[in-house]
């Protein structure tokens, strides 16, 4: 039988584990990542956002965290942030006649130049439409972050900059996805407008 106690206890404290693990494993790479994020900005770039499912959602969010604002302290303008996951007209399209494989590729071709970043969001780091979306990127001279998890799968050594959290449980590293998402986020606006 399903013991609620148990499972709300062990949840919160393996959510916890995952964030001191990435604490002690990350740091580094999150702070490459505000580094490119600063440079792109600062030049004028835009941030363009992609992911699957859960990962989609995360990338809507932090695109709105940037056009928006995350902190409400800081009064900034607009940083350009695009989520690539929002077009369900181009998404269907590109399923249809490229291959599902293709939308965020196909986006980046459109959308992307040299200067920009690319965020993709993976908790596998399996995903074949972030992998094509980066290889795209590559060709435009746009700047790739990968937000993974686990091993990383097959795209780490693909991107710029790699977060890598450190858990095996997609729902831990969605959760120190959209954290990252979050300081990343915060970090750029109190360095850049404050």
């Amino acid at each position: 039988m399903f013991d609620r106690t148990k499972f709300f206890d062990e949840s919160l404290n393996e959510s916890a584990q995952t964030k001191l693990a990435i604490l002690k494993h990350c740091r580094e790479d999150v702070y490459k990542a505000i580094d490119i994020m600063n440079e792109s900005i600062k030049a004028g770039r835009k941030i363009l956002f992609c992911g699957n499912g859960g990962s989609a959602a995360d990338s809507q969010h932090l695109a709105t965290e940037f056009i928006i604002r995350l902190s409400h302290d800081i009064k900034r303008p607009a940083i350009g942030a695009i989520a690539l996951t929002t077009d369900s007209s181009l998404l269907t399209a590109g399923a249809n006649d490229i291959g599902y494989d293709n939308v965020f590729a196909r986006q980046v071709e459109g959308l992307g130049a040299a200067g920009d970043v690319l965020i993709g969001i993976s908790t596998s780091g399996n995903s074949a439409s972030i992998i094509k979306a980066f290889e795209m990127a590559k060709s435009k001279g746009v700047k790739t972050i990968a937000f993974l998890g686990g091993t990383g799968g097959k795209i780490k050594g693909t991107a710029d900059c790699e977060i890598i959290i450190p858990s095996n449980n997609t729902q831990r590293i969605q959760e120190g996805h959209i954290t990252i998402g979050h300081i990343i986020c915060e970090s750029v606006e109190r360095e850049l407008f404050t």
